[in-house]
């Protein structure tokens, strides 16, 4: 079962299938999509992301964004995906815990996991049919219904994973600007490189941005900002043909030699 919705004018796509690996190439482009993977069997199923083996769980969502690169060649039972771009769930931008710079999509080097309770699996199958049905329904209003049914997801999944993944004790403040500063990161980090620079954004001190990580996890922020770059240049190194200079430049590196010093240092091997 696939769907697909199309406005030409804006660019924007929705695209639906309950076996994502057999219909990733039949979507008419996927290549800037946001997705929601939706492990709805009863066995687990695993994928890689950036290389690394992922064990989704029964009644288990996550989110990748286009920043990632997802394989599902290990994948044996039928995932189901829904997956947007930018123009169509995005076109306004605003920047909140549910838009496309919430908790959910952004800070890619942290992938949420997040479980479905028992008591609200059904919540979730009844969206899933109700997108069945509107996708069955075109008319000139479908745009508006399907942008509404996906606002509910995420804001569905968004209650989740703040529960589940955000430290109870952090007031609403604080989870905003992590999620900020992971945002922030994701857009600028190949050229800012020091916590201050994000301070300087967010307008808090590096002080206070140390000491809010250290109570949300055990990674400092200068660390997140390290890994980061180290996570692009793996990715560069593993799913393109460039050359270690051209990718030592690419990530703000003036000299190859510091790349492969950095790269060795956050990795323990060489970029060759």
């Amino acid at each position: 079962m696939r769907y697909e919705y199309r406005d030409t004018k804006l660019g924007a796509i929705l695209g639906f299938t309950d076996n994502i690996k057999k219909d990733q190439e039949r979507f008419s482009d996927s290549s800037k999509t946001i997705k929601f993977l939706w492990n709805r069997n009863n066995a687990p199923i695993t994928i890689q992301i950036d290389g690394m083996q992922l064990e989704l769980m029964p009644y288990q969502i996550i989110t990748v964004t286009y920043l990632q690169h997802v394989s599902y060649a290990e994948t044996e039972f039928p995932l189901s995906a829904i997956l947007f771009n930018r123009e169509f769930y995005c076109i306004s931008d605003h920047d909140s815990e549910v838009s496309c710079n919430g908790i959910l999509f952004f800070g890619t080097q942290d992938i949420p996991i997040i479980s479905i309770p028992k008591d609200q699996l059904g919540k979730f199958n009844l969206l899933h049919d109700m997108f069945v049905e509107e996708f069955s329904t075109p008319d000139n209003i479908q745009g508006d219904m399907l942008q509404m049914l996906l606002k509910r997801l995420i804001i569905m999944s968004t209650r989740l994973a703040k529960e589940q993944l955000i430290v109870k004790t952090l007031g609403n403040n604080q989870i905003d600007t992590i999620r900020r500063f992971n945002f922030l990161v994701d857009m600028h980090y190949r050229t800012k490189r020091k916590v201050s620079d994000y301070a300087d954004l967010l307008h808090k001190s590096p002080k206070t941005l140390s000491n809010l990580f250290s109570i949300y996890n055990q990674k400092s922020p200068q660390q997140i900002i390290l890994e980061r770059i180290a996570l692009e240049a793996k990715r560069l190194i593993n799913f393109t043909d460039k050359q270690n200079q051209e990718i030592a430049f690419e990530l703000g590196f003036n000299d190859p030699a510091h790349f492969s010093r950095f790269f060795k240092k956050m990795t323990q091997m060489t970029p060759s």
